[in-house]
């Protein structure tokens, strides 16, 4: 039997574990999409308890901002709202979701916790309902060592450069402060996120686009409008170090429309008038096609997350807003719009380099096998499947992804792992997935399905890991 999550925890063979202890566990983490806030990076946030960093809770200005994978284990779990979300104690509330990891066998939040507990707190124990206590004390007297800042669990972790998600109406304030901030040695650079533009279907769309209009310092009347005070954000965000956008689509869709059909459908929704489902798509798509055009111009990298039905739980939704756990799966298969959707910028030379992650693990071989039809000369993997997102971020999940990657492509240009988290204690994931790519090379290797050659073993986990983002992102980092 195997110890509990030992040096060796996911390494069955031991080509796995040269490839892991010698490689990947020594190689920086670039972090390219992530939800952190750079303000509290600038500032240097500090915890006062270990509840904090795990599970966060309300917040005062509005919603929610921690944790909802663990929100979501908590209610399933029977635990009631107050200690997931709400006022209870934040001794009590932390001893729920140890209760709740007792039973978290399989889940890649056990791993993930203990993995964070090991690493930044050096408890090699098990945490559940027993030993919250204990961990409690541990890791609260821990928190107050200068080393458990903010900043210091990013530079501690190897991080160098993350990518946080910025609406266009941002001041990037905090970004500007970082980059000015000699003695912070970590990029943060923003990501493009446009989608409250976009969304002309959601209840606050028009307070969206009046901080625009405020941001760009012009009046919107019409989508000619729209599309120019967008252009004036992304030259901004280019200036302030910016290389890639993200979108959120329930699902990557494509029904074009006359440009005068897409200006009445914004003229109307200006005027307070809700779009019909068929409108919300012709207005998605044209926006779509026409960021995608932008950043071929700005060489950026055009990152697509859907395949995820949103806030399905009205009543929690307007209790605690998005993001707090109500979120699935979407069971449509993308593959035909997908493929209509990247078509049609590419006739136009306005395709850039993309990324498409689908909540869907249906749509792995899909994906992949689409990707493939967009591949070009001088630029390595176009488009191409982005990790396993969110509910596919596990071990089965990982495994799944990164076959069906290789069984359909070249996994040696995949650009590996991201937090897309709201945790500074987060960058175990990479780890976690390191273990899991070097196990699964490992395997191919001793199955004589590919040769003990550590040399090119070595290459492929550092580009994977490393390497092959900087190079298709454009960063200004040096590969190792």
């Amino acid at each position: 039997m195997k110890a509990f999550m030992d040096k060796d925890f996911l390494l069955a063979t031991q080509t796995a574990k040269e490839l892991y202890h010698g490689c990947a566990a020594g190689l920086p983490i670039l972090d390219y999409h992530c939800h952190i806030s750079p303000q509290e990076i600038f500032e240097d946030r500090r915890f006062e308890n270990i509840t904090q960093v795990w599970l966060g809770g309300e917040n005062p200005a509005g919603g929610c901002a921690g944790d909802h994978y663990k929100w979501r284990l908590m209610r399933a779990n029977g635990v009631e709202e107050q200690f997931v979300t709400g006022s209870a104690p934040d001794r009590e509330r932390f001893q729920k979701w140890a209760e709740t990891l007792d039973k978290a066998i399989g889940n890649p939040l056990y791993h993930w916790s203990h993995l964070e507990l090991q690493r930044f707190f050096g408890y090699k124990g098990v945490l559940g309902a027993d030993t919250a206590e204990e961990v409690w004390n541990l890791c609260n007297e821990k928190l107050q060592e200068p080393a458990m800042s903010a900043r210091s669990l990013i530079t501690q972790s190897g991080v160098t450069l993350l990518c946080t998600t910025d609406d266009p109406a941002d001041d990037l304030r905090w970004h500007k402060a970082l980059a000015e901030d000699e003695s912070f040695p970590v990029q943060v650079l923003p990501a493009f996120r446009p989608d409250r533009a976009m969304n002309l279907e959601k209840p606050d769309y028009l307070s969206a686009i009046s901080g625009l209009e405020e941001a760009a310092g012009m009046k919107i009347a019409g989508f000619g409008d729209l599309r120019a005070a967008l252009q004036k954000r992304m030259a901004f965000f280019h200036s302030m170090g910016c290389r890639q956008s993200d979108h959120g689509l329930e699902y990557l869709m494509y029904s074009p429309a006359p440009q005068e059909d897409v200006e009445k459908i914004f003229s109307k929704r200006l005027a307070g008038v809700m779009p019909t489902r068929e409108e919300e798509e012709q207005f998605k798509t044209a926006f779509m096609q026409f960021v995608g055009g932008e950043y071929v111009r700005l060489n950026w990298v055009m990152q697509i997350h859907f395949g995820c039905t949103r806030n399905n739980n009205t009543a929690m939704f307007r209790r605690l807003g998005p993001d707090s756990g109500f979120d699935a799966v979407h069971g449509g298969s993308p593959a035909v719009s997908a493929g209509a959707f990247l078509n049609a910028l590419a006739q136009k030379n306005a395709l850039p380099k993309t990324i498409l992650y689908s909540l869907n693990p249906n749509d792995d071989e899909p994906l992949c096998s689409i990707t493939g039809c967009f591949a070009e000369g001088g630029t390595v993997g176009k488009v191409m499947q982005g990790a396993a997102w969110w509910f596919n971020d596990h071990k089965a999940g990982m495994i799944k992804q990164m076959t069906s990657f290789a069984n359909t492509g070249l996994l040696g240009n995949f650009l590996g792992m991201l937090t897309d988290s709201r945790s500074f204690l987060s960058y175990p994931r990479h780890e976690y997935f390191r273990r899991i790519l070097c196990n699964l090379l490992g395997g191919w290797v001793e199955n004589g399905e590919y040769p003990y050659d550590m040399e090119k073993l070595t290459k492929i986990v550092k580009d994977i890991c490393y390497n092959n983002a900087v190079r298709y992102f454009g960063f200004d980092l040096e590969t190792i």
